[in-house]
């Protein structure tokens, strides 16, 4: 915040930041009026900073609307840990996808949320809120949840300071019950979620560990919830997850108790 924000007013680099911020899945073009009234920015100065991201490639015009441009996604190709991650991770998902037949998921954390830098949806399967590059609240997902249960303490601090949002009737919105939850996942290796992110899904997670034994990613799979049998996938998404932190030359969790 402190290269965007001078004296608490954002700089031009701030604004133009959250102009590019504005935008949403689903929505791949906006006008000026919205982006400007979804940023609280003066159409003015909206559009003046629009024709400089323009000039950059960083946005597209498409008549009278705007879209995000190719520069973003090149640039987004080149941030090194998602790029080695991805790589490295990818046929392990493979192998994980063609055991199981389900929905995987690989989610890294940033804040109090979890990012999905990969993910195999699976035919049939339930309509997930997550997509790749999107995010999620880490105390609603498994994922989320394994990577609190194994990651340094201020993540944790991060969420239970943004707050336990219900998104379900089934979210875990109490910092003491999400607490003993982590426990357990620290203790077993593998996190669960039944409906806490979206009605009818389920979703088992396992971390995986950086070679400073922190949770680096975590490797979920996701599926219907009265299909889903965590029994039957835990030792293949446990599995996968080992393999991975023993590529990145983490410990494994063994190791660890």
């Amino acid at each position: 915040m402190h290269s965007t924000v001078r004296n608490g007013t954002p700089t031009m680099l701030g604004r133009a930041l959250t102009l590019l911020s504005a935008f949403r899945p689903g929505e791949p073009e906006l006008g000026l009026a919205e982006l400007a009234r979804r940023t609280g920015i003066a159409k003015p100065t909206a559009h003046r900073l629009l024709g400089e991201l323009e000039r950059w490639a960083m946005v597209e015009r498409v008549g009278r609307a705007y879209r995000l441009g190719l520069r973003l996604f090149e640039l987004g190709q080149l941030v090194p840990q998602q790029r080695d991650l991805q790589e490295t991770a990818s046929p392990f998902l493979a192998d994980l996808f063609e055991a199981t037949h389900e929905t995987v998921h690989l989610a890294v954390p940033d804040g109090a949320e979890v990012v999905y830098v990969h993910k195999l949806s699976a035919a049939g399967a339930p309509e997930i809120p997550s997509r790749l590059g999107g995010r999620m609240p880490a105390h609603c997902t498994a994922v989320g949840k394994a990577l609190l249960a194994f990651g340094p303490p201020e993540r944790l601090t991060a969420v239970l300071e943004a707050g336990l949002t219900r998104r379900t009737p089934r979210t875990v919105i109490l910092p003491g019950l999400l607490g003993r939850e982590l426990e357990e996942v620290r203790r077993s290796g593998i996190a669960e979620e039944h409906e806490e992110s979206a009605p009818g899904v389920a979703c088992v997670a396992a971390p995986v560990l950086g070679p400073t034994g922190t949770a680096v990613a975590a490797v979920s799979i996701a599926g219907w919830v009265n299909r889903l049998r965590p029994a039957r996938v835990t030792a293949a998404v446990s599995t996968t997850a080992r393999a991975l932190t023993r590529t990145l030359g983490g410990p494994l969790l063994g190791a660890r108790r």
